[in-house]
C-alpha cells in the first residue's frame, strides 16, 4: 500500500471546494477531479465554470467533466488513474462501476445527520421543519441514495434565526474537517462504519426526507402560522428563494422573492394573505396567528433590497 492514498474527488458547488481545499492543504494526492460540464449562464449566455473546476484549474489538478458517468471512455480514464479512494461532495449519483472501483472504497459527505434528511436539499429542509440541530455525515456509497454505512458524523446547533445560506457556510467548514478525519480513519484501517438503521434514534419518529426543491415549492403559503412561514422563508434564503405575488390596493401586482422577515404574533380578524402597509415604514402580511413583516425582498427584474427601499419606490401602490 502506498504511503498516502491516491484520491479522485467528485464535486461541483462551493460547499465541495472547501473539502477539496482541505485535502490539498493536508498534502493528499489528488489524482483527478470530476465536476459537472460547463454551462451557459447569464443574459449573455456566457460559459460558466463550476466552483470546483475553478479551484482545480488554479491548482493544476487533472480535471474531468463527463456528461455521462457510465461512458466507457470516462471509466477507462478512471482506471488508468488507479485511485485507492474516492471522495464525493455535492455531486450526482455515481454508477456502481465508478463507486466500486477503488480498493479503499468511495465515501460521500452529506449535510445532515443521517439517516435523517436523505436527499438533495438537507440544509433547506432542516430549517423549513424548524429543527434545532443538524450536522454533517460521511458514509460509504452503496447502490441506493444516501443509505450506505456511516463512518463519522458531527452535530451542529442551529440558531433560531439562521438562514440556509448561513447554515450552509457553517456546514461547509465542518464538512471539510470531517472529510480529512474520515480519510485518516480509513488510512488507519480503524473506522467505526455502522449501518444507518443502527444510527436511528428510536424516539425520533419517522425518517424525514430532503427532496429536491422545485420552483413551485418555493411559494409562500400565508395560510400557515407565523413560525411556519418564518421557518419556510429562512429555509429558502438566499437560494432558491421563497416567493409571493402581492396584489396592491390599486390593483397592481408584484412578484417578490422574500429573503428575510420578522414575526408579529397577535390576534386579528383579517384573512390570511391580507396586506397591511402604511406606504413608508412597514409592509406586512397577515397569517393565521399574526403578521409577517417583510424586511428584505427582491422585486422581479431588480436586485435584492430592504423593505424600506422597496416602499420608497412602490409604497404608494399599497396605501
Amino acid at each position: 500500500m502506498k504511503n498516502r492514498p491516491r484520491i479522485v474527488f467528485y464535486g461541483t458547488p462551493e460547499i465541495a471546494v472547501a473539502s477539496l481545499k482541505s485535502l490539498v492543504d493536508a498534502g493528499y494526492i489528488i489524482t483527478g477531479v470530476v465536476t459537472a460540464p460547463d454551462r451557459l449562464a447569464g443574459r449573455g449566455l456566457k460559459v460558466h465554470f463550476s466552483p470546483v473546476k475553478e479551484f482545480a484549474l488554479r491548482h493544476d489538478l487533472l480535471l474531468f467533466q463527463p456528461a455521462n458517468l457510465k461512458d466507457p471512455g470516462f471509466q477507462d480514464q478512471l482506471r488508468l488513474l488507479e485511485p485507492d479512494l474516492q471522495v464525493v461532495v455535492a455531486f450526482r449519483m455515481l454508477p456502481k462501476e465508478v463507486w466500486s472501483l477503488p480498493p479503499m472504497g468511495t465515501f460521500n459527505l452529506h449535510a445532515s445527520l443521517l439517516p435523517q434528511y436523505r436527499g438533495a436539499a438537507p440544509i433547506n429542509w432542516v430549517l423549513i421543519n424548524g429543527e434545532t440541530k443538524t450536522g454533517v455525515t460521511t458514509f460509504f456509497i452503496d447502490e441506493r441514495i444516501d443509505t450506505g454505512n456511516i463512518i463519522f458524523s458531527e452535530t451542529i446547533a442551529i440558531h433560531p434565526e439562521e438562514t440556509a445560506g448561513e447554515l450552509h457556510d457553517k456546514l461547509m467548514v465542518a464538512g471539510a474537517g470531517l472529510v480529512v478525519k474520515t480519510i485518516k480513519g480509513i488510512e488507519s484501517g480503524k473506522i467505526p462504519a455502522h449501518p444507518q438503521n443502527e444510527m436511528q434514534d428510536p424516539g425520533s419518529g419517522p425518517l424525514k426526507m430532503a427532496p429536491k426543491i422545485h420552483k413551485e415549492d418555493c411559494r409562500i403559503n400565508w395560510e400557515n402560522e407565523a413560525l411556519t412561514v418564518f421557518n419556510f422563508i429562512r429555509g429558502m434564503s438566499p437560494h432558491p428563494g421563497a416567493f409571493t405575488e402581492l396584489v396592491a390596493s390599486d390593483g397592481s401586482s408584484f412578484y417578490l422573492k422574500v429573503f428575510s422577515v420578522q414575526q408579529e404574533i397577535q390576534p386579528h380578524g383579517v384573512s390570511p394573505g391580507t396586506i397591511a402597509c402604511d406606504g413608508k415604514t412597514y409592509l406586512k402580511i397577515a397569517v393565521r396567528n399574526g403578521f409577517i413583516h417583510l424586511t428584505k425582498v427582491q422585486p422581479s427584474g431588480r436586485k435584492a433590497m430592504s423593505s424600506l427601499d422597496f416602499l420608497k419606490g412602490y409604497g404608494t401602490h399599497f396605501i
